[in-house]
């Protein structure tokens, strides 16, 4: 009864602060709820908290394997920092056709939330090595017991994290823009791509220190 315990609640306090960071996800959540409610909201988070399931599942199971690997870590790490390049791209080329970038939104809401949310969740690479280390390094320390059932109580404990996480800083964003509408305007064309530009440095930083720093060293 105890390791069950301690296996949800350290699941759930790893996911709940990992949801934090995770970008784009929470900023399609934040204009969903926006623009269409908590109700979309919720089935949005739920299609994310789906593709989190099989993700940290497989890699519990792989994680070993899975940082062994440096070929396919090296890979996905590299695709990350291109990916949060062209999102600020992205993000900021678009907020200066706001009209249009609208009607493109508004036809991309009219999908499932719960659809969306799977296939952003899907593009979310940085995912695979965070929770490869994560489960990595809680097995390793025996923070969580992964035999047998055991395991099922840490994934749930972690999609509620997850869930929660998210939930809650999506409210809370949305509470800080209502009550800032002088810098909310700022948001799409600067705050949003300095965010992922960020995120890509700190990538490349974290890739070059990785791979690349122990390489120049020796030669």
């Amino acid at each position: 009864m105890l390791q069950r315990a301690q296996n949800i609640s350290v699941g759930f306090l790893v996911s709940f602060i990992g949801s934090v960071p995770l970008g784009y996800l929470n900023l399609a959540g934040l204009e969903i709820y926006s623009r269409s409610g908590l109700h979309h909201l919720i089935l949005f988070l739920s299609g994310v908290v789906f593709v989190e399931t099989f993700v940290i599942y497989f890699t519990l199971l792989f994680a070993k394997r899975l940082v062994k690997n440096t070929k396919l870590m090296k890979i996905i790490d590299l695709f990350a920092v291109v990916f949060m390049f062209v999102l600020a791209y992205l993000f900021y080329s678009n907020s200066h056709y706001t009209s249009g970038s609208n009607d493109k939104l508004n036809s991309y809401l009219m999908y499932s939330p719960f659809v969306i949310g799977v296939i952003l969740n899907c593009f979310n690479f940085l995912q695979l090595p965070f929770w490869t280390s994560w489960n990595l390094y809680l097995i390793n320390a025996k923070y969580i017991t992964t035999e047998k059932k055991l395991k099922y109580y840490y994934i749930a404990g972690t999609l509620a994290g997850v869930f929660s996480g998210m939930l809650s800083l999506i409210l809370i964003l949305q509470t800080l823009f209502q009550k800032t509408n002088s810098f909310s305007k700022y948001v799409m064309p600067v705050f949003i791509p300095l965010f992922f530009s960020i995120m890509g440095s700190i990538q490349v930083f974290k890739v070059y220190k990785k791979y690349f720093k122990s390489t120049a060293l020796e030669s």
